[in-house]
């Protein structure tokens, strides 16, 4: 029986973008094919998803079940989910009843069948392989430009990269700046991290 290899399960409000308070069940897998750091990103990646253990979709199901029977949106993310996420478990998960958003980096192409796709490109421009999505998002530093990006999407945000559970005052004044100075974007803070949730 096939498995995927999962961080971890678990319940809580959709922290940043268009959906952000929104209850969701938090799918993350193990694995990333891309390491974050400050001096090629402007951020360091701040969250633990090399660990892991092989899990099969009863399984998954099993794991959700325990945590709400009430709420009906999962949150496919990482590491970089799109390493794993297939035909299969899409199907699986919808014929259960469930509804699937996924975070990815955009650097390899998601099957069909996706509900809410956020892209938050980690790559260059020219190595995204996600070029539809509902939305796409940009952490950013300060002093760093906003990309032409060549995702098409309904909503377009601006993050500023935190430091731990806190943003910098200066990232978040550049952050705002460009927003105000490119008005079809918005600003997305990750509100979970102000909440105190992961």
């Amino acid at each position: 029986m096939k498995s995927y290899r999962i961080n971890e399960i678990f319940f809580s409000l959709q922290g940043e973008g268009a959906r952000v308070g929104q209850p969701s069940l938090f799918l993350r897998f193990s694995k990333c094919n891309l390491i974050c750091k400050v001096e090629t990103h402007g951020f360091d990646c701040d969250t633990e998803f090399e660990s892991g253990s092989d899990q099969t979709v009863e399984e998954i199901l099993a794991a959700f079940g325990d945590l709400t029977s009430e709420c009906r949106w999962v949150v496919l993310t990482g590491g970089e989910p799109a390493l794993q996420v297939d035909v299969e478990l899409i199907e699986a998960l919808h014929e259960a009843g469930y509804r699937l958003a996924i975070e990815t980096n955009g650097s390899v192409e998601l099957p069909e069948g996706l509900d809410w796709v956020t892209v938050s490109p980690k790559v260059a421009e020219h190595e995204i392989r996600q070029k539809v999505a509902d939305e796409v998002k940009y952490v950013l530093g300060v002093g760093q430009a906003l990309p032409q990006t060549v995702v098409e999407a309904d909503h377009y945000w601006i993050s500023p990269a935190f430091e731990g559970d806190r943003v910098d005052p200066q990232t978040l004044e550049w952050c705002v700046r460009l927003v105000k100075e490119n008005p079809h974007w918005g600003l997305s803070v990750q509100m979970h991290k102000c909440w105190g949730l992961r």
